[in-house]
């Protein structure tokens, strides 16, 4: 507290301890010697709340990772990156401030409980909470080309080095899979397209990952009927290596159809080099199953997403910038993640393209 506020308290205690005072005589008071110290407890309960309100930041990096996700210098971050974007214009003292908006949209996204939760435990209303998440989440959007590039944001010829040392498998710029974020029941006129194959709305969301765990390709914008190797056929990603914008390949699993620039396993490998390809394509392909794991336990709102599709679409995409930020910062991992189960999707018939560069990666690297 301030002097003017310590002054003020001190007066209200000696008015209460004046020798003659009528209150300290009045037989309706139980412990008159204890209100100086209940005025004080009052005002500093009051000023605790209130710092802990206005600056979210006031506590131990262990306790803002528990809760947000983020430590404190990844937190500011996110506040000097979003506060042109998201800053009340008004200056009234009972105004969210940024950090405010950035902890209560990362406590929404790290835990995915009931906006009502999140509310009480940022002793804020259920109805600011909901637009303060959609604020940021908006915010967040304008950075997705920024923060999600392919093939990534390092140089090509170190992530082709990166995804070589896995398991020896050469020329590898991604590895591309898909998955599915449950979203609320869409209106009757579009929900047989969101419903999937365990019978559940979702979506399904088609990204690439590099040797890092960075997210460098995303589109959220599928139902989950949509099979996998049909998102990637319509897939802008798909397009632009058909116009060769990209030296290298992708990596996928039998759910694919082996092409020129997308290479899956041998359907029924029979020789050793043939066996040592898929092994290899596996163990390289397994980046892309760890940074769907890593995702979805660093924010909990994508293993249920109670939102329509499209607001479930602009969510995915608010997480996946921040998981390539908290990366890119080296912000702390889950300490526990599972690998998702596998999906098996009908195969596909490979492209006579497709099996001539794998027959010929077979023989140069596996013999």
């Amino acid at each position: 507290m301030d002097q003017s506020a310590l002054s003020k308290v001190r007066n209200r205690i000696h008015s209460h301890s004046m020798p003659g005072s009528s209150k300290m005589a009045s037989p309706y008071l139980e412990n008159p010697v204890d209100i100086g110290a209940q005025i004080i407890q009052r005002a500093l309960r009051r000023e605790r709340v209130l710092r802990d309100k206005q600056n979210p930041l006031a506590f131990s990096d262990e306790h803002l990772y528990e809760r947000y996700g983020f430590s404190a210098e990844g937190i500011l971050y996110l506040c000097r990156l979003l506060e042109p974007h998201i800053k009340n214009p008004t200056r009234r003292s009972h105004a969210t401030t940024v950090p405010q908006m950035i902890c209560i949209a990362l406590r929404f996204f790290s835990s995915g409980t009931y906006l009502y939760e999140v509310g009480d435990a940022e002793k804020l209303s259920k109805n600011t909470v909901c637009r303060t998440i959609r604020r940021v989440v908006i915010a967040l959007q304008r950075y997705i080309n920024t923060f999600i590039v392919f093939p990534g944001h390092l140089p090509t010829v170190t992530i082709k080095e990166g995804f070589s040392k896995i398991a020896g498998f050469p020329r590898v710029i991604g590895a591309i899979d898909c998955t599915h974020i449950p979203i609320s029941t869409p209106t009757k006129q579009i929900e047989a397209d969101y419903l999937n194959r365990k019978a559940t709305h979702s979506l399904n969301v088609q990204m690439t990952c590099d040797h890092q765990c960075m997210i460098t390709s995303l589109d959220a914008r599928w139902p989950g009927s949509m099979l996998d190797t049909q998102i990637f056929e319509k897939s802008l990603l798909r397009q632009r290596f058909q116009e060769g914008l990209f030296d290298g390949l992708l990596v996928g699993d039998r759910t694919y159809a082996c092409q020129s620039f997308l290479m899956t396993p041998h359907p029924d490998p029979e020789t050793k080099p043939q066996h040592d390809f898929n092994m290899a394509l596996s163990q390289t392909r397994l980046k892309i199953d760890m940074t769907l794991a890593i995702l979805k336990a660093r924010f909990n709102c994508l293993c249920d997403l109670r939102v329509s599709p499209e607001r479930a679409s602009q969510i995915i995409g608010a997480c996946v910038i921040l998981h390539n930020i908290g990366t890119i910062r080296k912000e702390r991992m889950p300490n526990e993640y599972q690998l998702p189960p596998d999906d098996i999707e009908p195969f596909t018939e490979d492209h006579p393209s497709g099996r001539g560069v794998r027959d010929a990666i077979t023989a140069e690297y596996f013999t």
